[in-house]
């Protein structure tokens, strides 16, 4: 329910201290837009002549390679994708924790250990690149498949650590999705121990890396439960931005959850950073009682209790691969 954030950026200052006339300012229908801070039509245009002529036509088409006075713009060449250069080709670590062996990371020692049999020969050298559709690739004399890739939407309680293996043997998400699948799947980012919500998991080492990729900006929203209501004050500079020791983060959207008290938050968020939620309160000093992720990209927790997991349907896989 946003109806008490009314704010503006206008407000902030006072301008009293100018040789301006007084101003009054009539706030009852006004909503803050970007566009209507800086109007062109405020400039004194008549004072500063142009020689730019408009047709009318707002699409701007240059010739390739035209002169424009002794500068000379010459059309750059697009890059060839790297998967065309490929040919279907895939690094070996990737294949063989796509065949559900190890991580690529245990792949490449496995591969450096000269283990890794590709046509009847060792292989030792990282970064080799096969061919899954002739290639034959053998470990402990045992051809490698690639398996079919399975995702699954688990949402997770608080007290399970999202990790593959926890050296202190505490509760893993990996338990609570034992038997959704005989392929070796991984959590793709993380959420904290005490954090709960949707945590996505799939053996598609590809989506996981985009999705986890900060340059793919994957929108999630967050349900914040605080320690004491949030100031009008203090929404308005989480709104505007706020500054944390790694840089300023400026969330997509903030609201008060409707039908709640002002301690509860509804956060939209595409920073990846670590505890970044419980970190933009914190640095007001508020504490974070209960954070659940209630959506991820396209997906939400719609008929999905807590400690449950389900598959995705084939629109969804389709929707998040066209995000990225």
């Amino acid at each position: 329910d946003r109806s008490e954030r009314s704010f503006d950026k206008r407000d902030s200052f006072k301008r009293s201290d100018r040789n301006d006339a007084p101003r009054s300012f009539d706030r009852s229908e006004r909503s803050f837009d970007k566009r209507d801070s800086f109007k062109r039509s405020d400039r004194n245009d008549s004072s500063r002549p142009s020689n730019r002529k408009f047709d009318g036509d707002k699409s701007r088409n240059f010739d390739d390679n035209k002169n424009f006075g002794d500068k000379q713009y010459i059309k750059r060449p697009k890059k060839k994708a790297e998967d065309a250069e490929d040919d279907g080709l895939v690094r070996l670590n990737r294949y063989i924790a796509n065949a559900g062996i190890c991580s690529r990371r245990k792949a490449d020692e496995l591969i450096t250990a000269g283990v890794i049999w590709v046509n009847g020969e060792p292989v030792t050298e990282l970064g080799t690149k096969v061919d899954p559709a002739t290639d034959e690739i053998r470990y402990n004399n045992e051809r490698l498949k690639r398996e079919k890739n399975v995702y699954v939407l688990l949402n997770k309680p608080k007290d399970y650590i999202t990790t593959t293996d926890d050296p202190q043997e505490r509760h893993t998400v990996m338990e609570l999705v034992s038997k959704a699948t005989k392929e070796r799947i991984y959590p793709v980012g993380r959420l904290d121990r005490n954090t709960t919500g949707l945590l996505l998991m799939t053996n598609d080492g590809s989506l996981a890396e985009k999705l986890s990729h900060p340059r793919n900006s994957i929108s999630k929203i967050y349900n914040v439960e605080l320690n004491k209501s949030l100031t009008q004050g203090d929404f308005n500079k989480i709104s505007f931005g706020i500054e944390l020791e790694d840089g300023v983060i400026k969330p997509d959207d903030l609201s008060y959850v409707q039908g709640g008290s002002k301690r509860e938050v509804g956060i939209q968020i595409h920073s990846g950073k670590n505890r970044i939620v419980s970190r933009i309160f914190e640095s007001l000093g508020y504490e974070v009682v209960k954070l659940d992720r209630v959506v991820y990209a396209n997906l939400t927790k719609k008929d999905l209790p807590r400690g449950r997991w389900r598959y995705l349907e084939e629109r969804e896989i389709v929707q998040l691969k066209h995000l990225i």
